[in-house]
């Protein structure tokens, strides 16, 4: 019987579950697990200690999101590093790069040639285009949409419940448009938008929409220009 997994590079202790299909020419650091059901590109590098295809868990206070879960999906040239996470659900793009201790949670679409950062968090059911750039440590709350070529800073931080849990709300990130630019540890409350090539400062704090092009600093977040 001939090896399914030929041209591929494993390390210690690489654990392959069930079901998985692994391209040509990918590399597997030590220890990582692949768990059943993922698709691996050609040209793939994923680190060690990695899970990659994790199938989402919960509690009764936290809203379904297992139901109608595919695999996950890791397209070619895509570079993953050590200790990351990856949830089934999720479909990785064409030569994306996610730095160490980055967390992809389930249902999220990432677009082609994105860099994901060091530590950096993706919750469920968001959507990042092509070619963005999320800096180190910052989090992208579930329910968000970042367009295409849209930029975070360290620790950008987003909500996604108005009420932070108190009542009913139907969860909604940010919505950030093509070329928008958010800087370091600036905060966005849920549900706001930020038009195309607008810029965030960094710090500030954004309670309302942003239009496209302004500038916008400070606490609450206002236009500059």
């Amino acid at each position: 019987m001939s090896d399914p997994f030929q041209n591929v590079q494993t390390g210690k202790n690489v654990v392959i579950e069930e079901d998985v299909h692994i391209g040509k020419n990918v590399v597997i650091g030590h220890n990582t697990v692949i768990l059943p059901g993922t698709s691996i590109g050609d040209n793939v590098k994923i680190g060690a200690n990695c899970v990659i295809g994790i199938y989402p868990e919960g509690n009764n206070s936290m809203r379904e999101s297992s139901q109608n879960v595919h695999p996950l999906i890791i397209k070619n040239g895509t570079k993953i590093g050590q200790l990351v996470t990856i949830y089934a659900g999720t479909l990785v793009g064409e030569n994306v790069f996610i730095g160490d201790l980055a967390s992809i949670r389930e249902h999220v679409l990432v677009g082609e040639g994105t860099v994901i950062g060091r530590s950096a968090v993706i919750e469920l059911n968001s959507r990042i285009g092509k070619n963005c750039t999320v800096q180190t440590l910052a989090y992208v709350t579930g329910d968000t949409i970042l367009e295409n070529n849209v930029f975070l800073g360290p620790n950008v931080s987003m909500a996604n419940d108005k009420y932070m849990g108190a009542k009913a709300y139907t969860l909604r990130g940010p919505y950030i448009k093509q070329g928008a630019k958010v800087g370091n540890n600036a905060s966005l409350l849920p549900g706001i938008q930020i038009g195309e090539d607008a810029v965030v400062g960094a710090g500030a704090v954004v309670t309302k929409d942003v239009e496209s092009g302004l500038v916008v600093t400070g606490v609450p977040a206002k236009n500059q220009s």
